[in-house]
């Protein structure tokens, strides 16, 4: 469960060379209780704990948080930017395909095979993402029921 406390977000906007500000500390507040987030998602819970904050404000502090390597934004096809404060581990993606939930998964190898490509054709590589697509257990136990009582699903 995440546990990033005020204090934790300013040590972690410090170690990073950034300024602390009570926008950028709310965000990675936020995120750290929502992972996988978009800036439309936080608008919400910053503007709960600070008062009016715009979505443009948010994604500027997101922007920087990334920047910084604090945050890491993933764009899974056809979801807006997400973001979360999980960074530099070189986990993964599973992402619902009917409900569009996001969890975490780690890498398989339990290490960085996915930046040895077959042919980096003299890419320096240092990053990348693997998504999983699939269905969720929830919609997944819910396609099934519809598939074994296909009338009872359309009353």
């Amino acid at each position: 469960m995440p546990t990033m406390t005020r204090e934790a977000a300013a040590d972690a906007l410090r170690g990073a060379g950034l300024r602390v500000t009570a926008p950028r500390v709310a965000v990675l507040e936020c995120l750290d209780e929502r992972p996988h987030s978009s800036a439309d998602a936080l608008r919400q819970p910053v503007n709960d704990q600070l008062g009016a904050v715009s979505t443009q404000a948010i994604y500027d502090v997101l922007n920087a948080l990334t920047e910084a390597g604090l945050t890491r934004r993933i764009e899974p096809a056809g979801h807006p930017a997400l973001f979360e404060t999980r960074t530099g581990d070189n986990h993964h993606h599973l992402v619902c395909r009917e409900c569009g939930a996001v969890e975490d998964v780690d890498c398989a190898a339990g290490k960085r095979p996915c930046l040895d490509a077959v042919d980096d054709r003299g890419f320096e590589i240092d990053e990348a993402e693997v998504t999983y697509w699939g269905h969720c257990p929830a919609c997944a136990e819910q396609a099934r029921i519809t598939r074994e009582n296909p009338t009872e699903s359309r009353a």
